[in-house]
């Protein structure tokens, strides 16, 4: 089994006085914080406060761009062309890599949002137009992406560094793809079940489907969806489950690409 998996979590969903997520109790359990760069959440304030809390707990920071889109969060489909795409990436990343320096902190990953990922797990355009937009920003990021997913090959191809990655609270369909959230069963709240997850997903390399398929990827690392209740609960579980069975937990930044 593998020795070593980074978990992460999406962060800084909070908008003006709208407030999602437990960020203070959960940047203690996971090492690396995908935050929000103010288009499907987000704002400066709260980008600059998530910073600040990922650099007071030792967690690697990550821009987690999405559509233009708060009022559906980001999980809405919108159409776009590669080339705008690919700016917008950028442009969000950038955003969080100014914040970021003017705190003495340094992005060094990042990981799509919501729809926005979930059609860059299958279009090869809109793939590599963030692996673009990615590249533009700085060659060394890391991409965090859907493991089996087109953004792998399109992180490969350009020459950045890939971590695949599954997910600690969600099922999977036999494409390989997170299960619907319109279906049952997409999301796994109870915490003995996502740790039972993970562990044989790391035992076997691949990604477990609810019939049994087997997916082989190279899993890297393990997210948790902040925006959820039980967000905390479960990843505590998770990395107790994980550190019990002799698997460091690490930053994205202390793992070899």
């Amino acid at each position: 089994m593998t020795q070593q998996i980074n978990l992460n979590a999406d962060m800084g969903e909070s908008f003006g006085k709208w407030k999602i997520g437990n960020d203070a109790e959960l940047i203690k359990i996971i090492r690396s914080a995908n935050v929000a760069c103010g288009f499907h959440a987000g704002d400066a304030t709260v980008m600059a406060e998530t910073v600040n809390l990922a650099l007071k707990n030792g967690a690697s920071i990550g821009a987690h761009p999405g559509f233009n889109d708060i009022w559906g969060f980001g999980r809405r489909q919108i159409q776009m062309n590669a080339q705008d795409l690919e700016y917008m990436i950028t442009y969000q990343i950038g955003a969080l890599q100014a914040l970021a320096g003017a705190i003495g902190a340094k992005v060094t990953h990042v990981k799509p949002h919501g729809a926005l990922n979930n059609m860059a797990h299958h279009e090869e355009a809109i793939a590599q137009a963030i692996a673009r937009g990615i590249r533009a920003a700085d060659r060394e990021l890391i991409f965090v992406a859907n493991a089996c997913s087109e953004m792998v090959k399109a992180g490969h191809k350009l020459g950045l560094k890939v971590a695949e990655e599954a997910y600690v609270d969600r099922t999977y369909s036999e494409t390989g793809l997170m299960t619907s959230r319109s279906l049952p069963g997409a999301m796994i709240t109870d915490p003995a079940q996502a740790a039972r997850q993970v562990l044989a997903m790391l035992e076997e390399q691949a990604i477990i489907t609810p019939s049994g398929k087997r997916i082989p990827a190279a899993i890297r690392s393990f997210c948790t969806h902040g925006d959820e209740p039980t967000a905390v609960a479960v990843a505590s579980h998770v990395r107790v489950e994980l550190e019990k069975n002799g698997i460091a937990v690490v930053p994205l930044t202390e793992m070899s690409f």
